[in-house]
């Protein structure tokens, strides 16, 4: 194996035709370690120095990708991952299947004899069911770091059936019959329409009705779309993951007035519940917000999809709609001996 650091974003361009090919190799591959997700982060927060390492085989093959940066953090050099932490649910390291025990052995010697770069390792969103979660900590401790695992939040999921029928009736009889009640009652008293945003609708209109209703839905998130580097951010990803075929945009119109929406992600055929909008007072006697994500779930039931994810965050709605907790973990780790500020 074969080690090499990337510090100029120059990287993003050197490993493009690699990188999402690996990515189909590993354990975690999820839309938010895709080269375009990566690189849209990295160009528009660039949130520290950029350290990139990664691992190839004498045959020069590409096997793993660290998608790391350091940044300055109350005055510790702190080893990160692209895209972390409060837009990307779900990150890693990237390596292909079949070398994950060797990778994981460089990469820890690796972070062993680069001690002098940084103080201390933080690295978020690992998915419960990652490699990394489960070896990654033994690896380092035998390269004389402290290192442990920290919950850092839930993700709950929906394992999709076949059928609507089928998954309603994985509900409690009371979640199955508020469902019914209210798709019956939004369906008898309004004109809804529903829809996806596809290559027939005008994508710029449909993303700024998007971002009008997120907006409108929460004083947060209103604040998010104020900070510049939000607000450009969340369009990058609009528009890359629907010129991929990735984005799910759907709109519930009320009596032609635009009432909810939801962003999600199609990929590896699951469904990524990312964000949403909402007139909160309007419509809110027919819950246009449950409506919606009642479509939602059918359509993807209808076309097959497995999963059904929440992502990130533990609100009460995603319980009541069936899904049950998956895990994400913070990777913590210091070198043996050297003390934290607070120490």
């Amino acid at each position: 194996m074969n080690i090499s650091v990337y510090t100029n974003p120059s990287v993003f361009e050197e490993l493009e035709p690699e990188w999402n090919e690996l990515l189909g190799s590993s354990p975690t591959d999820v839309i938010f370690l895709t080269w375009e997700w990566q690189s849209t982060w990295w160009k528009t927060y660039e949130a520290g120095d950029l350290w990139v390492v990664t691992c190839r085989d004498d045959d020069g093959r590409l096997m793993a990708i660290g998608p790391w940066f350091i940044q300055q953090v109350d005055g510790e050099r702190v080893v990160r991952t692209i895209g972390c932490v409060d837009v990307t649910d779900y990150v890693d390291i990237i390596v292909h299947k079949d070398c994950v025990d060797p990778v994981q052995v460089e990469f820890a010697r690796f972070l062993a004899d680069h001690t002098r770069d940084y103080d201390r390792i933080n690295l978020c969103n690992i998915p419960e069911s990652s490699p990394t979660y489960v070896r990654f900590p033994d690896r380092l401790r035998m390269q004389h770091f402290d290192a442990d695992m920290v919950l850092q939040e839930v993700c709950p999921v929906i394992h999709l059936p076949g059928e609507w029928e089928d998954y309603l009736a994985m509900l409690d009889k009371k979640q199955r019959h508020e469902i019914r009640r209210k798709l019956r009652r939004a369906e008898s008293e309004a004109k809804l329409e529903w829809y996806i945003v596809g290559s027939e609708h005008d994508f710029e209109a449909e993303a700024d009705q998007f971002m009008k209703l997120m907006a409108a839905s929460q004083p947060a998130k209103a604040e998010f779309l104020q900070d510049d580097n939000n607000r450009r951010f969340l369009r990058q990803v609009l528009e890359f993951t629907f010129a991929r075929g990735w984005l799910r945009l759907s709109f519930l119109k009320v009596n032609d007035t635009y009432a909810a929406a939801y962003c999600d992600f199609d990929y590896n055929r699951q469904i990524l519940v990312y964000n949403s909008g909402l007139l909160p007072e309007a419509y809110a006697h027919l819950s246009t917000g449950i409506v919606l994500l009642s479509y939602n779930i059918r359509h993807a039931i209808e076309n097959q999809r497995t999963v059904y994810d929440f992502l990130r965050g533990n609100e009460t709605y995603k319980y009541r709609m069936g899904a049950q907790d998956t895990r994400v973990y913070k990777l913590v780790a210091r070198p043996n001996g050297r003390m934290s500020r607070e120490e």
